[in-house]
């Protein structure tokens, strides 16, 4: 087969059609908590905190000091910012939180599909042995 009939049977497989699925629905995930993070959870935690901005918290490492953390950048001060660490943990914890809710309502909802009574069950292979032997003998 040549480069590109392997290339399409590859891209064929039942796995990567899943995978690309899934990058998918993460994007358009990653937009929901992105959104419920931002417009959701950090209004209340900095409610919480007093209005603190964490993404404008940083530490100068020339040591200066400047109002705000675009000033430092527009001086060139080699800044940590300390407050995106801070954000990017949050919006972890929330994440991790929103994907674990959701896997655990889809093995809630798989587990259902399980408990629903199975078929009954048909004779055993001896029983049909006997069945057979005993149509033999008449």
């Amino acid at each position: 087969m040549g480069f590109f009939s392997d290339f399409k049977a590859s891209l064929m497989k039942g796995d990567v059609l899943s995978l690309a699925t899934a990058v998918v629905i993460g994007g358009a995930f990653g937009k929901i908590v992105g959104s419920a993070v931002d417009d959701v959870i950090m209004p209340i935690v900095g409610l919480i905190t007093g209005g603190i901005d964490f993404t404008q918290k940083f530490i100068t490492l020339d040591g200066n000091s400047y109002e705000t953390l675009a000033a430092a950048k527009t001086a060139g001060a080699a800044v940590i910012t300390y407050g995106n660490l801070v954000q990017a943990i949050i919006n972890f914890v929330i994440i991790a939180f929103f994907i674990f809710v959701v896997l655990r309502a889809a093995e809630k909802a798989r587990k259902k599909e399980e408990v629903a009574p199975a078929a009954p069950a048909g004779p055993t292979q001896e029983e049909l042995l006997t069945q057979i032997r005993d149509l033999l003998k008449k």
